[in-house]
């Protein structure tokens, strides 16, 4: 038997209609137009925040949303976010409400990653519009106002798969140094090999059906074959030496609970800096589905905590 937190239990059970335990492949249309950026969320994040959000364009494919807190100095540190989603939905504001604190804080200027879509556009579309975006936020830097030494990415969900496969890329490309990688419950393996990953059926967020959902809209018939790069599913790498220092959480009632533990234990193997945390009887999402939840409160200080030590200046 799972445990669950019973505060977040009866959260999730109170929002069962509007949260569907499985997502099936024809729930994809509903679900991306249900998540198309509007006007409405935009001046909610900005009065909530008190930040300007201004759209960039990277190319001709792809779009960026810088968030500026009003207090900001430059050059300002930089959380490059990637949002979550499944890889089949979101946009670059969805899930900026759990970054933005940290960037008022810290008086750090977000840069948000609109990456297409899975399946109108599988892998390697949405890991090369990251990798685009990233390399045009350190390219304007000057225009932006950022310090390209001090960027920290954050991604939520399959942004946090996103983001690790970013950070391996990165380092396999000798390019960029990022001071650091904060993976809130990322989406690493395609493999559903794990005893989590096939445990939950029916029921938390984000359950098996929708994890085999989610990497067949982005792999097609690749998914758990021999024919998948790390930096698609970064739980294949078996080398996760020289990455930068990470923070790495997971609920213990989730999909992505074994897949997440593993990979913070091979960047220990491989001499690096992980933070882990799998948080008791919380299932995927939980700190946005209950954020008044204990549990959800002290996942929440974590990751700001983490967030302030990263974009600070280095300590002498």
């Amino acid at each position: 038997m799972t445990y669950w937190d019973p505060e977040l239990r009866t959260a999730l059970d109170r929002s069962r209609g509007e949260l569907p335990a499985t997502i099936t492949p024809d729930l994809i249309p509903l679900l991306q137009n249900a998540s198309v950026q509007t006007d409405d969320a935009v001046t909610t994040l900005e009065q909530r925040f008190a930040v300007r959000l201004e759209q960039r364009a990277v190319g001709s494919s792809v779009d960026v949303v810088v968030a500026r807190p009003s207090a900001v100095r430059s050059p300002a540190p930089v959380i490059f976010f990637v949002h979550g989603g499944g890889m089949v939905m979101g946009s670059p504001v969805h899930g900026l409400d759990l970054v933005l604190p940290w960037a008022v804080a810290a008086g750090a200027v977000v840069v948000s990653v609109g990456y297409r879509l899975a399946p109108q556009h599988p892998d390697p579309v949405p890991a090369d519009d990251c990798r685009a975006a990233l390399l045009w936020t350190v390219a304007h830097a000057d225009g932006l106002g950022i310090d390209p030494g001090r960027i920290v990415l954050a991604g939520h969900s399959a942004g946090g798969g996103l983001a690790a496969g970013l950070a391996l890329r990165m380092r396999d490309e000798g390019g960029l140094r990022l001071r650091g990688q904060l993976l809130m419950c990322p989406m690493l393996d395609d493999r559903e090999s794990t005893p989590s990953s096939v445990e939950l059926d029916g029921d938390g967020v984000w359950d098996r059906t929708s994890n085999t959902t989610g990497w067949t809209a982005l792999l097609g018939d690749r998914r758990g074959g021999p024919d998948v790069g790390v930096h698609a599913a970064p739980a294949r790498a078996t080398d996760l030496s020289a990455l930068p220092p990470t923070y790495i959480d997971v609920g213990s009632a989730e999909t992505f609970r074994d897949e997440v533990v593993g990979f913070a234990s091979r960047i220990w193997h491989g001499g690096g800096a992980a933070e882990l945390h799998v948080w008791p009887g919380a299932y995927h999402c939980f700190e946005i589905v209950a954020p008044e939840a204990g549990v959800a409160r002290a996942a929440l200080a974590a990751r700001r905590a983490w967030a302030l030590r990263a974009l600070g200046p280095l300590s002498r």
